[in-house]
């Protein structure tokens, strides 16, 4: 019932806000309680991208791990296998850098009128002579073919100068 929704949302409060001792009392609750194991995993792995993001990449890698940790064995071994994934996150630094850029760009989309801008000619593939000749690629600069980052624009001109990591005004 209602218990289930509330223990994931402990065990979650709990990793964000790096109390590793309630993280594995909720993550303990819930398997004791007969929760699935993949389900728990299936939120870390969530979690991972969401709350811990850039300032620990290697923490999707962990949870990502856990849960094919779990799926291989099952339980009750793999009650372990969690528990060093929710202590890992409860002690992670936390970032939601790119959730909330993540979340800016999904407003922009939305808030769009009319058509989306096209693809700017320069960035589409080119696999056939029609396409070059209508400009397809052309000026296009191939980055890894440079010693340092090249001056190119990567956003539709519309959107020229737009940063989905700075904070959006509401």
């Amino acid at each position: 019932g209602e218990e289930h929704y509330n223990c994931i949302s402990a065990l979650h409060k709990s990793m964000r806000g790096s109390d590793e001792n309630a993280s594995l009392y909720w993550l303990a609750r819930m398997l004791e309680g007969g929760e699935d194991p993949l389900y728990v995993a299936r939120r870390l792995v969530r979690f991972a991208s969401e709350d811990i993001g850039l300032a620990d990449p290697l923490a999707l890698t962990q949870a990502v791990a856990a849960y094919q940790g779990c799926h291989f064995i099952g339980m009750p071994e793999c009650e372990v296998i969690l528990a060093q994934c929710v202590v890992y996150f409860a002690r992670a630094p936390k970032s939601i850098e790119v959730y909330r850029a993540y979340g800016n760009v999904k407003e922009c989309l939305r808030m769009h009128k009319g058509p989306l801008p096209p693809v700017p000619l320069h960035l589409r593939n080119a696999p056939t002579k029609l396409m070059k000749n209508l400009g397809y690629g052309k000026g296009y600069k191939y980055n890894p073919m440079y010693k340092e980052p090249v001056e190119q624009d990567y956003l539709p001109e519309e959107l020229k100068g737009t940063d989905f990591f700075k904070e959006r005004e509401t």
